[in-house]
């Protein structure tokens, strides 16, 4: 397995095709968050943000190979190993990309409250942050793995329900991204700093049942 995530890192940092969702999540950062902002609001905006991209990343891991490589992969590893390597290397990108929006955000907000009256601890809301930031990242790559290859072939279909899912996994009630985002924003308000715990473990059941599914189907597929 290790053997598969270097490779699947190394194409998918070879390829450039990360550039792109990278770049779209620091321009929504640029314009979303500015020096001095509350930082539990700005914390939950950037985390909320990374879903999407996460989503992106994975269908960039998925669909990044050509076909006679993919099915040399398969054929050497299985296809289940093959396609988890693809996820696992994705979630890693957006992990590491939150990780550094987190840290950036956390450096240039105001510890305070929405009202800039009542005291934030830094460090505490950049633990929740960051804890935000790695369920909407498993959120977003439950979207991915869903909503690409094997389950949705056609980019047609599949690009639209990547966008629509990742939005709803954000703006839903229920939705472990939407509570722990909620969370934060309603922590600016009180003042009082919110760890997702519950959405966190969400999130990881959501993730591993959508790349189970996705692995599943990818041993039964042809690649």
């Amino acid at each position: 397995m290790n053997a598969l995530l270097r490779y699947q890192a190394a194409l998918l940092l070879r390829s450039q095709r990360w550039l792109p969702p990278v770049i779209l999540y620091a321009a929504f950062l640029a314009i979303g968050v500015q020096s001095g902002q509350p930082i539990l609001d700005s914390l939950g905006y950037s985390a909320a943000a990374l879903l999407p991209v996460a989503a992106w990343l994975v269908r960039i891991g998925v669909t990044g190979e050509p076909a006679a490589a993919r099915a040399c992969v398969a054929a050497a590893t299985g296809p289940a190993r093959a396609h988890l390597a693809c996820v696992l290397v994705a979630l890693g990108a957006a992990v590491t990309l939150g990780t550094a929006a987190t840290v950036v955000v956390t450096l240039i907000s105001d510890p305070a409250t929405a009202d800039h009256r009542t005291r934030v601890p830094p460090a505490e809301a950049g633990a929740a942050g960051l804890l935000a930031a790695l369920v909407c990242a498993l959120l977003g790559t439950a979207v991915g793995a869903i909503t690409n290859r094997p389950l949705l072939g056609s980019p047609g279909r599949a690009v639209p329900a990547m966008l629509l899912a990742a939005l709803l996994a954000v703006v839903v009630t229920g939705s472990p991204a939407q509570a722990a985002v909620s969370g934060l924003v309603t922590g600016s308000q009180s003042g009082r700093v919110p760890l997702p715990l519950l959405p966190l473990a969400a999130a990881v059941l959501v993730a591993a049942a959508a790349t189970g599914v996705a692995c599943a189907l990818s041993a039964r597929r042809s690649p």
